[in-house]
């Protein structure tokens, strides 16, 4: 049965969600080592320390979508990575704002650091996650109007 990308929608998504989980590990812990390792509350620190882990995470991402979730519209074109990498620099950007706006948010409150921070990172994961998937969609590996394949 012949079925486009986009008739893929939640399939693609559930996909997508299983190697995010496994971008938020990588994210995460890389983010949680570095601050074991380095503790701070440096504004300018901690931002470097987010696009490490989130760059990482961003590398694993396409990687692994290019290879299964999106593997039907992937084209492996010098085009389609630099939109890939200009998604990955807008999700970065959110990432960075929420996070940071966040944590500034949570240090109101008499919470632990490391609460705080992971608090804040949960929450920057999830909302660059979303805007990074429908990006990536519609825009990245996007179907081509003739394109079709078998599943």
């Amino acid at each position: 049965m012949k079925k486009t990308a986009n008739s893929k929608g939640p399939f693609q998504f559930l996909q997508f969600s299983i190697i995010g989980i496994a971008n938020a590990g990588v994210d995460i812990g890389t983010l949680n080592l570095l601050l074991l390792l380095f503790p701070t509350d440096d504004r300018v620190v901690l931002v470097v320390f987010n696009t490490i882990a989130y760059s990482l995470a961003v590398a694993n991402s396409y990687f692994w979508n290019a290879s299964i979730t999106f593997r039907h519209t992937v084209e492996k074109s010098g085009r389609q990575r630099l939109l890939f990498i200009l998604q990955g620099i807008v999700s970065l950007g959110v990432s960075n704002l929420v996070f940071l706006g966040l944590a500034d948010i949570l240090q109101l409150f008499p919470i632990p650091r490391w609460f705080r921070y992971n608090l804040a990172k949960g929450i920057a994961m999830f909302l660059s996650f979303t805007a990074s998937f429908f990006m990536i969609k519609y825009f990245v590996f996007k179907k081509k109007k003739h394109q079709t394949y078998n599943r």
